[in-house]
């Protein structure tokens, strides 16, 4: 099936931004439904942006769902309080979260009292990933089940922007930012180890806005930081609307009927 091909990236395009939806929620609904079998709880990272918006209008109306298992992570996140506009978690809360019983200590968060350190706070996060997935010390990096992201118009994926020193991390987790080219300038993120050794990864992303880019990110050559998400035994899957994929050539499949 395609879910489970690693090493080859899927492109599932969507009439609307509905019909996105609803193939974004077969798609997280089965890969939770597996994990929960194998392990006994889903980990998933999430991205801010249209993301949350786009991954709850279906999910979150989905009762075959266990969210009681669901353990979740950000991929990036503001240096701000948790109720601040620019929270990435405020966000995901007010789409996705006051909808579903996921437990709240399920739910890690940025430790606001932190948020004027940003090294301390990307510390304390990678302490959060280690009660997870074991100490740091017994695994490398934290496996992901799945690892939800937008991109940016250039290129960006998480806080990991073009030409950026965080590119060539290749140890830490999760690093800080405080030099963002896009406010607010100070941030945490994961970093590619860790994205890359998610089991599954999905890009998401719609609208006509986003044309010029997924041309540039998906059928031309070249190192833009969401083209180094490359699982290295997991998979890659994109998913993306009729308008956002006018000017591809590459490759796509159509939606619904292959998830």
């Amino acid at each position: 099936m395609p879910l489970h091909t690693p090493g080859t990236t899927h492109i599932y395009t969507f009439p609307s931004t509905g019909a996105l939806s609803e193939g974004l929620d077969r798609y997280v609904a089965r890969l939770s439904d597996e994990a929960i079998k194998r392990h006994g709880k889903f980990t998933v990272a999430l991205s801010g942006g249209s993301l949350p918006k786009q991954l709850s209008a279906v999910l979150k109306h989905n009762q075959e769902v266990d969210f009681s298992k669901w353990i979740v992570y950000f991929a990036d996140e503001r240096c701000v309080p948790l109720e601040h506009e620019d929270s990435n978690y405020l966000l995901a809360k007010t789409e996705l979260f006051d909808f579903v019983p996921i437990p709240r200590e399920n739910i890690h968060t940025i430790d606001p009292s932190l948020i004027d350190d940003p090294q301390e706070a990307a510390e304390d996060y990678i302490s959060q990933l280690a009660k997870t997935f074991a100490t740091k010390d017994s695994v490398r990096f934290p496996v992901f089940d799945l690892i939800l992201l937008g991109v940016g118009p250039d290129g960006h994926t998480c806080s990991l922007f073009p030409g950026h020193p965080l590119l060539n991390e290749a140890c830490e987790w999760v690093a800080s930012i405080l030099d963002s080219p896009k406010p607010p300038p100070r941030r945490i993120t994961l970093t590619f180890p860790v994205l890359n050794h998610s089991h599954h990864v999905a890009f998401v992303a719609a609208g006509a806005g986003k044309q010029d880019m997924l041309h540039q990110l998906l059928d031309l050559p070249g190192h833009l930081p969401a083209q180094l998400v490359k699982p290295i035994t997991g998979t890659l899957s994109w998913f993306i609307d009729d308008a956002a994929a006018a000017k591809l050539t590459s490759t796509t499949l159509q939606g619904l009927e292959r998830l």
